[in-house]
């Protein structure tokens, strides 16, 4: 190797060179954990809708159902999220 390969050369060539690698961002971690939870909670979702109790019409309006009250559910649950974080402020 001469000095003009030494120069085509990036930091990743020279780090692994001397047995070296960049460390990776935390970002780009939690990015790939949270790829694959998306993806184990698809397969789940999916594994769930095959093995439900329920003919497809009564899922379907069990799912519409849980759907519309979606929004209220979050609401709730985010108020007590809040009154729980104030509380132990306070407290």
């Amino acid at each position: 190797m001469n000095l003009k390969d030494l120069s085509n050369l990036d930091k990743d060539d020279l780090l692994g060179l001397l047995g070296l690698e960049t460390k990776g961002s935390p970002s780009s971690s939690l990015a790939g954990t949270l790829g694959a939870l998306g993806v184990g909670v698809l397969i789940g979702v999916g594994i769930g809708f095959m093995l439900a109790p329920k003919a497809g019409r009564g899922l379907r309006e069990d799912i519409r159902e849980r759907l519309h009250r979606a929004p209220e559910a979050l609401a709730d649950a985010a108020a007590s999220v809040s009154q729980a974080a104030g509380a132990h402020k306070v407290g």
